[in-house]
């Protein structure tokens, strides 16, 4: 099996659901805490061991390839001032991992924006990770994918159980269970399944591993559902070529692209942050005073 060296991060989304904020700036660029949360998304990246990555960009997402590039004024700037630990942080980030922007010129839909990373791509199997979906476990989302891959040799797609009544706001998956633990064999996938269609629960998320005959099968797809190129449909043709499985990852989930995910994503990254995570605590813990809620002790 090849080993898994690069992952593809579609950001050419418009961000409408974060209108106005994301008028001018890309969605993936608001902060949780102190970074971006493209920044979260890539570190989960190379802390599963990844070498490369491909961001799948558009018009006015420059600001994403500037976050992870070197900034010669600013650090200029910070020498000058002795700001030495913002240095080391800033140099940390331009040098976490190997970049490649390509750029989708229509917005055709995400199965559309992974086939445009097929040259960067090549032969090879590789992660696809949404730009607005965190994951927090102790062990990457990504690496636990990594390490099934290396049992399986089959494509992965990362789901979470979700209500009944939500499903048909996700891809979903119906499978059978396998000998590996929390994993699936997909027989069926859907994409936004109409209420009474499916009777699963297991949605798919934003971390795939594919096979790179996701490209020819993508060059085939015609427009699906919302008249956009489904990666879904092409994911339900690679599973019947040749196998796929889905993983219930271990950890918590966040749409960091809807408002009350954002929200969420800020106040556990907050009480988990190493200095800032102590005074948050006590700030929640006085406007909860009354027991009109409460904080985790």
């Amino acid at each position: 099996m090849k080993k898994i060296r690069k992952a593809v991060i579609p950001v050419a989304g418009l961000g409408t659901r974060f209108l106005p904020a994301t008028k001018a700036i890309p969605k993936e660029m608001l902060t949780i805490v102190d970074r971006p949360t493209i920044q979260y998304i890539v570190e989960e990246v190379v802390a599963s061991g990844i070498e490369e990555v491909v961001l799948i960009t558009s018009a006015g997402k420059s600001a994403i390839e500037n976050h992870f590039d070197y900034d010669f004024q600013l650090d200029t700037v910070l020498k000058e001032k002795n700001k030495s630990t913002l240095r080391e942080e800033l140099a940390n980030i331009s040098n976490l991992i190997d970049v490649v922007s390509v750029r989708q010129k229509e917005p055709l839909g995400l199965g559309h924006a992974i086939w445009m990373a097929r040259n960067v791509i090549g032969d090879e199997p590789f992660l696809v990770l949404l730009g607005d979906d965190l994951v927090r476990s102790k062990v990457p989302c990504c690496k636990q994918m990594i390490e099934l891959y290396n049992e399986v040799g089959e494509s992965i797609v990362a789901i979470q159980r979700v209500p009944k009544d939500q499903t048909f706001q996700y891809g979903i998956i119906e499978g059978e269970e396998t000998e590996q633990d929390r994993t699936f064999k997909v027989k069926r996938m859907v994409e936004k399944p109409a209420p009474g269609t499916s009777d699963s629960d297991m949605a798919i998320i934003g971390r795939y591993l594919l096979m790179p005959e996701i490209f020819d099968l993508l060059s085939k797809t015609t427009p699906g559902h919302g008249g956009e190129i489904q990666l879904t449909d092409a994911l339900q043709a690679l599973s019947i070529r040749r196998g796929m499985y889905a993983y219930e990852f271990i950890g918590n989930r966040y749409d960091a692209g809807d408002k009350l995910g954002y929200l969420k994503a800020i106040v556990d990254f907050s009480l988990e942050h190493p200095t800032l995570g102590g005074p948050f605590k006590e700030y929640l813990q006085t406007i909860c005073a009354g027991g009109k809620c409460s904080v985790p002790s």
